[in-house]
C-alpha cells in the first residue's frame, strides 16, 4: 500500500501531523455508470493484507458499520485471520453491535463471537478512555464508524474524546475512512463556546462535509495541542476512488449497514443535519416510524404546512402531505399530521436552508413549542445544543425569516470553510 507523508503547514502554524495511507494497488471494478467502484478504507486494508497493523497490538473502535464489502466485520476478520493482534473492542453509543436505541448502550462484555472484552464507550471522559486503553494494553487505535456528516452525530464525539486519550497515553491512531453520505460541502452555524454538550464539543459548523479521516486530521491539528498537549501519531487509510460530490444515495453498491437505529437508508442521513433539528422542538422528527427524519408532524400541524414549504420553491426538494402514528418517541401510537420531505435534486439540497425554513413555517402555528429541558436550567432549550447559540431559536422567535436566520452565520461558515482546506483528502464541488 502506497504512504505519502503530508506536508505541514507553514511555519508558524500548527502541522497537520498525519500520514495518509492511499488507496490500494488492487484494481477498482467499474461502476455501471462507468466510474471505478469506490473502496471503503478497511476494504483498502484487507486488500493489501493489513500491512498497516503490522506488529501493532490494536484496539478497535466500532459499531456495526466496520464492515468490508461482503458485510464481514472487521473485528471478527481480525480475530478470524489472525494477522492482526487485536485484543480489545470500545463500543459508542448503541453498542458495538448496534443493538441499544438512542442514548443508550450495550456495557462493557465479552463478545460472545470472538471472545474479545467490548469496553463501554459510551458517556466516557477522556480520562475514562484512557483508563481502559491501559487496560486493554494496547499500542494503536483502530477506528471505523460510519458517519452521517452532522456535527450533533455522537460518534464524531467519540472519535474526539478516544484521540485526545490516545495522544495522552502515547498511542498510535489508525483512521478507517469511509465516504461521507451527505457529501463534501459544508453547511450551517458555528458551534459557540458555552454550548458544549455530547451533540457538540469543539467548534465546528452543523454539516462539516468531511470524512471522518478528514475530521480527525482537523482535530489533530486544530485542538489536540490544546487539549492534549500534542497531537496524536495519526494514520488514515483513505477511501478510494471517490469524489466528495458522490453521496450516499450514488453509492448503493456500498454496503449501508445502519450506523444507529434512526438512519435506516442513505436518504435517512442526507435529511438528517436539518430535520434533527425538530429534535429541539415538539414536533415528532420522525423517529417510530420507518422514515425517521423524512417524516415529521405533529397533531397540532396541517396541510397547509407542506402547501406553504411547496410555495417556496426550495431548491432540491419538495414536500408531501403526509400523515403517521409513531410507535415509539414523541406522539406515541397519535396521529401526527404533517410532510415527508422528498429529495429531488440531491446536488442543490441544503438540508440545512431546508430545515430551517420549514422551522420557521411551524412556528406559525399556535402549538408549536421549543423542546425545554428542566435538567439544565442555564441552557434549558434543546435546539439550542444542537444548533451551537441561541441564535436560531431568538431569531426565530422575533419573526426572522428563513433566508435571514440562515444570512447570520454566512460569515462564520465562510471561515471554517477557510480553515478545514489543509485537512482535506478528497476532491469534489465546494471544497
Amino acid at each position: 500500500m502506497r504512504r505519502r507523508a503530508l506536508l505541514s503547514a507553514a511555519a508558524g502554524t500548527v502541522a497537520v501531523g498525519a500520514t495518509s495511507i492511499g488507496a490500494g494497488a488492487a484494481p477498482a471494478a467499474a461502476h455501471p455508470g462507468g466510474h471505478r467502484q469506490v473502496r471503503t478504507g478497511l476494504q483498502n486494508l484487507i486488500d493489501d493484507g493489513w500491512k498497516a497493523l503490522a506488529g501493532a497490538k490494536v484496539g478497535m473502535v466500532s459499531n456495526p458499520t466496520g464492515v468490508d464489502s461482503a458485510y464481514r466485520h472487521a473485528v471478527d476478520l481480525m480475530v478470524e485471520g489472525g494477522t492482526v493482534d487485536i485484543v480489545g473492542v470500545f463500543g459508542p453509543e448503541h453498542g458495538f453491535r448496534g443493538s441499544a436505541q438512542a442514548g443508550s448502550s450495550e456495557g462493557t462484555s465479552v463478545d460472545p463471537r470472538t471472545g474479545l472484552t467490548v469496553y463501554d464507550a459510551y458517556g466516557a471522559t477522556q480520562d475514562d478512555w484512557a483508563a481502559m486503553f491501559r487496560k486493554a494494553g494496547i499500542d494503536t487505535v483502530v477506528y471505523d464508524i460510519q458517519d452521517v456528516g452532522a456535527r450533533f452525530y455522537t460518534y464524531i464525539w467519540t472519535l474526539y474524546d478516544s484521540m485526545v486519550a490516545a495522544a495522552k497515553v502515547g498511542l498510535r491512531y489508525v483512521v478507517l475512512d469511509r465516504p461521507n453520505p451527505c457529501g463534501g460541502r459544508a453547511y450551517g452555524p458555528m458551534m459557540t463556546a458555552g454550548y458544549e454538550s455530547g451533540v457538540g464539543k469543539k467548534e465546528i459548523v452543523q454539516q462539516h462535509g468531511m470524512t471522518t479521516g478528514e475530521l480527525a486530521r482537523f482535530y489533530n491539528g486544530e485542538f489536540l495541542p490544546t487539549d492534549a498537549g500534542r497531537s496524536v501519531e495519526l494514520s488514515v487509510v483513505q477511501v478510494g476512488n471517490w469524489r466528495t460530490d458522490q453521496l450516499g444515495t450514488d453509492l448503493t453498491y456500498l454496503p449501508w449497514v445502519l450506523p444507529s437505529p434512526n438512519m435506516p437508508t442513505q436518504t435517512s442521513a442526507l435529511v438528517y443535519p436539518g430535520t434533527c433539528m425538530f429534535e429541539g422542538t415538539n414536533a415528532a422528527e420522525g423517529r417510530g416510524t420507518t422514515r425517521p427524519f423524512e417524516l415529521v408532524g405533529a397533531p397540532y400541524l396541517d396541510y397547509h404546512w407542506s402547501d406553504r414549504l411547496n410555495a417556496a420553491e426550495l431548491p432540491g426538494v419538495r414536500f408531501r402531505e403526509a400523515y403517521f402514528t409513531p410507535t415509539f418517541n414523541k406522539y406515541a401510537n397519535t396521529l401526527c399530521n404533517g410532510l415527508e420531505v422528498e429529495i429531488v435534486d440531491p446536488a442543490r439540497y441544503d438540508p440545512i436552508a431546508t430545515a430551517v425554513t420549514m422551522l420557521v413555517e411551524a412556528k406559525k402555528y399556535d402549538g408549536f413549542a421549543w423542546r425545554y429541558d428542566d435538567y439544565d436550567p442555564v441552557r434549558p432549550y434543546w435546539i439550542d445544543k444542537l444548533t451551537g447559540s441561541t441564535r436560531l431559536r431568538t431569531m426565530i422567535d422575533d419573526g426572522a425569516g428563513a433566508s435571514d436566520v440562515i444570512h447570520a452565520w454566512s460569515g462564520e461558515l465562510s471561515a471554517f470553510r477557510a480553515r478545514r482546506r489543509r485537512y482535506l483528502l478528497y476532491s469534489g464541488p465546494g471544497r
